[in-house]
């Protein structure tokens, strides 16, 4: 499994909806839901994406896709403005998405999809996001569209379920797409997954992040030497190797101590470490706070939620 599977594997929509109305220009719909990540499907129509985070407006039209990083609010509207008066402005939360038919010539059919992400993990890839993305179907998610569009009108059971889990395709070909344009930043891991040496290295270590890897038996992965390994790694991912391999199993701690009652011992013993001093020193220096500590604050968050 590579590191891009890892990130995505948490990330699912949480009710993709869809609704009717009508609204008169100049319309626009606010986003007010407080999701992490947002993905709008024109179906139908157009219109532009405005972010407080972002430089200028992005239009998006039918055939694209854009994914909009949160939790800051952000409209979707009929022209390119950053500024509206209270009374154009919509309040669209949980994802509602309207049909807009401005002169009853021209409609527009958006389709949302709400992403409420937890954990560490994930944040790792909303991390290398910009506030808004927006990419062209390729060939694949211009089927999958037009199978989005015929459920949005059936009457089918499980609808929900369908439109939820064809927006997860859909967001994996979104993210996949936009790191894979040659403008866009990706993260140093994404662009080194197509390298003859870095690339076995890292699904190694996240196929097996509790294995007592050193520079050498990384480095026996891409079959290199010690010093190669470590000069390429370090030169496209932009740390070194056994320094990613830490943060990486930081970042797995901090879900297991929210989510796992798993001793600090056990923890360790399935991250790498061979005793629970080492496993917490590595994670108070990456997270500043004691592995404890983290879970109390992490369950506080919990039943204050």
């Amino acid at each position: 499994m590579d590191p891009f599977d890892t990130l995505l594997r948490g990330v699912h929509a949480d009710g993709a909806a869809f609704g009717r109305s009508v609204l008169t220009p100049p319309w626009a719909l606010r986003f007010t839901d407080g999701a992490p990540l947002t993905l709008c499907v024109p179906m139908r129509g157009e219109g532009w994406i405005s972010h407080p985070e972002s430089d200028k407006p992005r239009l998006v039209r039918v055939g694209e896709v854009a994914a909009v990083r949160g939790p800051t609010p952000f409209t979707f509207s009929a022209e390119p403005r950053s500024s509206f008066d209270p009374g154009e402005l919509r309040d669209v939360r949980r994802g509602r998405t309207g049909t807009v038919d401005a002169d009853h010539t021209e409609r527009l059919v958006l389709l949302v999809g709400v992403y409420h992400v937890r954990g560490r993990v994930p944040q790792r890839l909303l991390g290398a996001l910009p506030p808004v993305v927006v990419v062209p179907d390729d060939h694949d998610c211009a089927s999958l569209r037009d199978y989005l569009d015929a459920q949005l009108d059936a009457g089918r059971p499980g609808r929900q379920i369908v439109l939820d889990r064809l927006l997860d395709w859909l967001l994996v070909c979104t993210v996949r797409d936009w790191f894979d344009q040659p403008d866009a930043e990706a993260p140093g891991w994404y662009r080194a997954l197509s390298d003859d040496t870095v690339g076995p290295v890292l699904r190694a270590m996240h196929d097996d992040p509790g294995r007592s890897w050193t520079l050498a038996s990384l480095a026996g992965q891409a079959g290199v030497s010690r010093s190669t390994l470590a000069k390429r790694f370090t030169a496209l991912v932009g740390e070194p190797p056994l320094t990613y391999l830490t943060d990486w199993r930081m970042t797995l701690a901090a879900d297991m101590l929210a989510e796992s009652t798993a001793t600090v011992a056990a923890m360790a013993h399935q991250l790498g470490y061979a005793d629970a001093f080492g496993f917490s020193a590595a994670f108070k220096r990456v997270h500043g706070m004691s592995p404890s500590g983290h879970r109390r604050l992490a369950r506080d968050g919990e039943r204050a939620a």
